[in-house]
This record gives structure tokens, sequence and C-alpha cells, in this order.
């Protein structure tokens, strides 16, 4: 019965394996839809048949290369606005929604410094003024518009402490170090599949912005262990999960409809029309 058990497991693996090198070389191969902006590489996929990690998705990534001028910066807004907007109003070139936030408050839930001010806090635990939750567990913190990935103390407050003008929580963390980080399997946060929203760099120094649609039957979204292997894939070292669902928005000033490149899917329809207000946002200027 061991040895059964034993054969199943490595059977199991091997499958595994051989999954994610084809899904790994279709995501490399595929027919992208390239736009070269200045700056900025946008590509876009639309993978259907359910081809792309046994599932339809549509898939767009905003490229930076390292020597380009384009950097980053945090937006936020006290009530919530369409990413589409926070890119008008900050007057920025490209955007994506930013960490987590309270819909009916409209505050961030996660920790967030811009410019030297403190916007958000950590929400805790319940009944746990300490501890922080599982979406909390990595930052971003930007050095000349440049992230450098931290995964922060488990004191909820952690990053009162830590310097620097810029400070975004999210998480999990999906990539540190070019290895994937392990997630929980007891949250449908993780499990289940969604609209998906990262950051990541590569080797190179590259950085990425990429958002995975989801909740539609042309792009059915992604469990978290999925996505990091879809990041690992596209050749980022470091990454960090964002908020997504319905939040999940990829703006790109003078592109398709009203600059919103993917299908925001709060209005329940594969469109560019279903962009959800958000408390805060990942901006390029």
């Amino acid at each position: 019965m061991r040895r059964l058990l034993l054969l199943l497991c490595l059977l199991f693996l091997a499958l595994s394996a051989n999954a994610q090198k084809r899904d790994s070389l279709l995501v490399v191969n595929a027919r992208w839809t390239i736009d070269s902006l200045d700056g900025m590489v946008l590509k876009r996929m639309h993978f259907t048949h359910k081809e792309c990690i046994g599932s339809n998705q549509f898939i767009a990534i905003l490229e930076i290369p390292s020597e380009s001028p384009r950097r980053l910066a945090f937006s936020y807004e006290p009530r919530r606005t369409p990413t589409s907007e926070h890119a008008r109003k900050h007057k920025a070139c490209a955007a994506v929604n930013g960490s987590f936030f309270d819909m009916s408050l409209h505050n961030p839930i996660c920790y967030l410094r811009i410019n030297g001010e403190e916007i958000g806090e950590n929400t805790p635990q319940k009944s746990d003024s300490i501890h922080r939750k599982y979406y909390q567990y990595g930052l971003i913190r930007l050095q000349n518009g440049r992230p450098e990935f931290i995964v922060p103390d488990s004191a909820r407050m952690w990053e009162q402490s830590l310097k620097g003008e810029d400070v975004m929580t999210a998480g999990p963390m999906l990539l540190l170090d070019g290895r994937r980080v392990p997630q929980r399997t007891d949250k449908t946060f993780v499990s289940d599949r969604h609209n998906r929203t990262a950051i990541g760099v590569r080797s190179d120094g590259t950085m990425l912005l990429v958002v995975v649609d989801g909740r539609t039957k042309e792009s059915e979204g992604l469990s978290l262990p999925d996505f990091s292997c879809l990041l690992r894939f596209l050749g980022c070292c470091d990454a960090l999960n964002l908020d997504g669902g319905g939040s999940t928005t990829m703006f790109v000033e003078g592109l398709t409809y009203n600059g919103v490149v993917n299908h925001p899917s709060d209005n329940g329809r594969y469109d560019f029309k279903g962009e959800r207000g958000v408390s805060n946002c990942i901006i390029v200027y």
C-alpha cells in the first residue's frame, strides 16, 4: 500500500510538472497583441478553448524596462474612484488598481503611505489588535519610483517603523527571490478562481503590472497558486498580489475603451465598462 501511494504521488508530481511546462510554453509562445508605448510595452492575450491553466483567460501585462524613464507612484482618493479617473486626475499615463479597501467606508484597510503621509492602517484580525490579516503579509516601498519588495513582521503596525516616503501593503507575496511563496490551503480567497492584479519585477529590473480578468465564461480567473505560476512564466523573480475581483483594472492612456484595456467585471459582462471605484492605485508617470 505504501509503495502504491508513493507511486501515485510521484505520478501526480510528474503530471503537475508536465502541465506547468505546457502552460509555460503556451504563455511564452502566445501571439500577444503588443503595443509599444513611450517607455512601456503593453501585451494582451485572450486564451480560449480552456487552454491556459485549464481555463479561458484574458491577460494584460504592462512592461516597463529598467532603462525606461517611466516611474511608479501611488494615488489615493477619499471616495472610491475608478482606476481610469485616478490616472487622469494624477496625470498618469497608465495605472492598475492598488491595495485592499473598505467598500462602504472607502478607506484603505492595508497600510498606505504617500509622500510621507500615513493614509491607511492595517485592519486587525477579529478580536486581535496585534496580528495582521493574510493579505497584509507583503508590501512594496518605492525608491525613486521603483519597487522594493518586503515581507513585514507579524505585528500589525510594523510599517510605521519602516523608512520611506511611499509604502503600500498588500498580499500575499507570490514570488520572492525567484521562488514561489507557499500559500494557505484553507482560504477560498487563495484557492478559488478570481480576477487578479499583481506587481512584479524581473531580474533585469523590468517592472511588470499584470491583470487577469475573471468571473465570466470568457475569462474565468486564477487561483493564487496559479497566478504565481503565471508570474513566474512571465519571468518575475519577485511579485506581490494586489486587490483583485471586481477591482481588477488596467488603464493605459489613449487605448481601447476610455483607456481601460482589460474587462473589469463589476457589471457582470465581458466588456470594458465594468470599472469599480477603488480607494488607491499604482500609477505610472
